[in-house]
């Protein structure tokens, strides 16, 4: 497959990106109707490069997430925004992992004996007799960064049911792929910066909750999300240019106080939904409430996908009263993550778990994705495989 392709016109270069098949598989499963036959009109159209789709980890539905490799599968599918997720070896170098404590399961640690041992947790085989899972533990603050670039990143995942590590490594879900796993290159938080501006996309970092005590080595909670920061600044990078994410309204809200050039951008991932008695339906359980992000000049939100959509009594896909909320209350929405649940005619797994009785087959995901543009107003998605994003952006003129 071309995934890029770069026609000379005159003196000038244009880019053309290639979203390959999936686009097509999706829509044949959709039913007839106006939806399906606006996608097909779009297939042998050129695709733009759009801010609306973001390469999730990269392309990790079939590259190794955080890699080198995975980013620029991404981009040549049209992205217009790339995270990395960020967190700090044992020297304090920012690094790209989804989080601090998953080389076991994102890497080749185990299979390199010298730093396995360097683990918090060393490998425990699974008892067949016991009924006991196999566990480890190896995290970023286990190693320094000189040892964290000899890793090569894998695909996600593990088989807790192993009895060796070589058989504990294999877990990569059979709707993924390993065809492209051979030597995934992991990257600094600086090198993805660099690689970024190369494939001049925008930059969305995920500040990551530590897994260890706060302060690290000297290393304050304020001073790692300000170090986060200072990269994009030494790379003369525009703040216009860089959504900084976390989980954490404790961090949001430093931004906002100490970094105002960034704070715009800054995004507010939505846990709310982790709350006990959370109800996407109910406004009296959302906590902190909409009202309070907005007073506390908070700008952007990103829920998962689930948050966003609901049920009517027939059975549709509707806007959740979430959703609605946070629109007409200004707030920008982000969705996440689109493509990472796996075939979809079980039901769509947690990231559809508001709406699974409505969820029946993988075209389904094209009906999530057009009512999350069309009736909620989400200004960008995060996807596994930002070849749909893109390709449904461009068909409908989302810039």
């Amino acid at each position: 497959m071309t995934w890029l392709v770069v026609m000379l016109t005159g003196c000038q270069a244009t880019k053309q990106f290639d979203v390959g098949t999936r686009p097509q598989f999706l829509i044949s499963q959709l039913p007839d109707g106006e939806l399906k036959e606006k996608l097909t009109s779009c297939l042998d159209k050129p695709i733009k490069r759009t801010r609306f789709s973001i390469g999730h980890r990269g392309a990790p539905l079939f590259y190794p997430e955080h890699t080198k490799e995975s980013y620029i599968a991404a981009a040549k599918m049209g992205a217009g925004t790339l995270e990395c997720d960020v967190t700090f070896t044992k020297d304090k170098a920012l690094v790209c992992r989804h989080a601090q404590c998953d080389l076991h399961a994102t890497t080749d640690i185990l299979l390199q004996p010298k730093l396995a041992s360097k683990c918090r947790q060393p490998f425990t085989p699974a008892n067949p007799d016991s009924g006991k899972l196999a566990s480890v533990q190896c995290c970023t603050s286990d190693i320094t960064l000189a040892e964290f670039k000899q890793l090569k990143g894998k695909m996600d995942g593990v088989n807790t049911q192993a009895t060796t590590v070589a058989g504990f490594v294999k877990g990569t879900p059979n709707w993924r792929t390993d065809l492209y796993a051979s030597s995934g290159t992991l990257m600094t938080h600086s090198e993805s910066i660099v690689l970024f501006k190369q494939l001049g996309v925008n930059m969305t970092p995920e500040l990551k909750a530590p897994e260890v005590p706060m302060p690290f080595n000297g290393l304050s909670q304020s001073q790692l999300a300000q170090k986060m920061l200072d990269e994009y600044t030494e790379h003369d990078v525009s703040p216009s240019q860089v959504f900084p994410q976390s989980f954490s309204y404790q961090d949001i809200q430093y931004w906002i106080k100490y970094a105002p050039e960034f704070a715009n951008h800054a995004v507010f991932l939505d846990a709310r939904e982790a709350g006990e008695h959370f109800d996407s339906n109910k406004p009296s359980t959302w906590q902190p409430s909409i009202e309070d992000l907005v007073k506390n000049k908070v700008k952007i939100i990103a829920p998962p996908i689930w948050m966003l959509i609901s049920e009517d009594k027939n059975g549709d896909i509707i806007p959740s009263q979430y959703a609605l909320a946070a629109k007409r209350a200004g707030l920008k929405i982000v969705a996440w993550s689109l493509e990472r649940s796996g075939p979809l005619a079980n039901g769509g797994s947690w990231y559809y778990q508001s709406v699974k009785n409505a969820v029946k087959h993988d075209g389904d995901i094209l009906r999530v994705l057009d009512i999350l543009a069309k009736q909620i107003g989400v200004v960008a998605v995060f996807s596994d495989w930002p070849a749909t994003t893109s390709f449904y952006a461009s068909c409908m003129g989302i810039e």
